[in-house]
């Protein structure tokens, strides 16, 4: 498989050395390269990439804002964030927008091919840094309010559909995967999210990075 890659970062010298560690991959074309949000909402119309690396960062529209502006138009298209913090609040502003991936920029030398590759299978991706501190605030937590492990208060069912949806499938792609009727899914979804005082999406994809329930 050859994914087409669209680099969108305000800094030249970042998209040069991004643009070397992803031609390292035969199965990685890097498309093009744009220096601010609006541009890169404009290419990534333009040039139709599988995978858009973006800075949180960027002058004219940030990253978030330019990431849901390229998924409203092209749901398909993955995005991975490039950036400097590791706060939860940088990082569910991201998964909200639509992002599937999240890098540090100190750790992107390392992270950048698997991030691309795990992405383009649908998969999220976190640094390893960024996991391991959303798990250590997320034990912090549970210690905190005195619970063992909520995800046990989650029935088998609703366990199944925790993970098909952090894994980014969307309600009518988890009813085909166990044969279930979307509102029957709708109806668990609402359940556990009930149960493990989850909000959106964003939260979900946290809280199975947090519980190992999906691999970062």
């Amino acid at each position: 498989m050859n994914f087409r890659v669209l680099i969108a970062d305000d800094h030249g010298v970042v998209r040069q050395g991004l643009r070397a560690l992803l031609e390292k991959s035969p199965e990685i074309s890097v498309v093009g390269e744009a220096s601010d949000g609006r541009e890169a909402v404009r290419l990534a119309a333009e040039l139709q990439p599988n995978i858009v690396v973006m800075d949180i960062a960027m002058p004219l529209l940030n990253g978030v804002d330019a990431t849901s502006q390229i998924l409203s138009r092209d749901p398909e298209i993955k995005v991975i964030i490039l950036s400097m913090h590791s706060d939860e609040s940088y990082i569910l502003r991201s998964l909200s927008a639509g992002a599937k991936g999240y890098l540090l920029k100190d750790s992107a030398e390392g992270d950048i091919l698997p991030a691309v590759q795990t992405v383009a299978k649908g998969r999220p991706y976190f640094s390893p840094l960024i996991a391991s501190t959303l798990l250590d605030e997320y034990l912090q937590t549970m210690k905190k309010n005195k619970i063992r492990d909520s995800f046990d208060l989650l029935t088998d069912r609703e366990k199944e559909v925790l993970q098909l949806l952090a894994e980014g499938k969307s309600n009518k792609e988890v009813a085909a995967v166990l044969n279930l009727s979307p509102y029957t899914i709708e109806s668990h979804r609402t359940s556990l999210m009930q149960k493990l005082n989850l909000h959106n999406t964003a939260e979900i994809v946290l809280y199975a990075v947090r519980k190992n329930i999906i691999v970062p």
